[in-house]
C-alpha cells in the first residue's frame, strides 16, 4: 500500500478529529464546533474523501460489547497464487475483522472475533478449508493489557 501524501491544515486535523469521536455529526453540528460555515464543512470533506484521506465512515463498538467478544489471532501459510482468492474469502467472513501480510514463517495473519468457541471453530475450519491456505496456527487473546487505537 502507497503511502498517502496530503497536507492538512489545522481545520482539517480537527474536522478528523472530530469525525473520530462521531462521525455521525451532521455537517451543520461540525461547522458550529469548528467555527466555520457548513458549506465550508462540505467543501472539506469532499476534498478530504476526493485525495483518499477518508476512505469511508464506520461503527465504533461499544467496548463493554466488545469485551465479551472472542478474539483469536490466525497465521495462516498461503500460496502466494492464490493469494488475492484468499483474501476475497477472508474478507467474505465477517468475524474476520482484519488480515496483515507479515514476514516469517507464516505469510498472513488473520483477526478473528467471535461470541462463542463453538462460532470461532466454525471460522477457523472454514479458513482451513479455503483453497490456497495451508497451515494455521491460532491462539486466543486471554487478554489486552493495552490498545492504542
Amino acid at each position: 500500500m502507497k503511502r498517502l501524501s496530503v497536507a492538512l491544515d489545522d481545520s482539517d486535523k480537527r474536522l478528523l478529529a472530530l469525525l473520530r469521536e462521531d462521525a455521525r455529526l451532521s455537517t451543520a453540528a461540525l461547522a458550529r464546533r469548528l467555527g466555520l460555515a457548513r458549506t465550508t464543512v462540505v467543501e472539506r470533506l469532499n476534498r478530504l474523501m476526493t485525495r483518499g484521506v477518508i476512505s469511508g465512515f464506520t461503527v465504533r463498538m461499544n467496548p463493554r460489547y466488545e469485551a465479551r467478544l472472542l478474539q483469536v489471532h490466525v497465521l495462516l501459510d498461503v500460496d502466494p497464487k492464490k493469494c488475492e482468492s484468499v483474501v476475497a474469502a477472508l474478507r467474505a467472513m465477517p468475524q474476520v475483522k482484519a488480515v496483515h501480510a507479515i514476514s516469517g514463517a507464516f505469510d498472513s495473519l488473520a483477526f478473528v472475533e467471535g461470541e462463542t468457541t463453538e462460532e470461532i471453530d466454525g471460522v477457523l475450519d472454514a479458513i482451513g478449508h479455503i483453497p490456497g491456505v495451508g497451515k494455521t496456527q491460532s491462539s486466543l487473546v486471554l487478554s489486552v493489557k493495552f490498545d492504542r487505537q
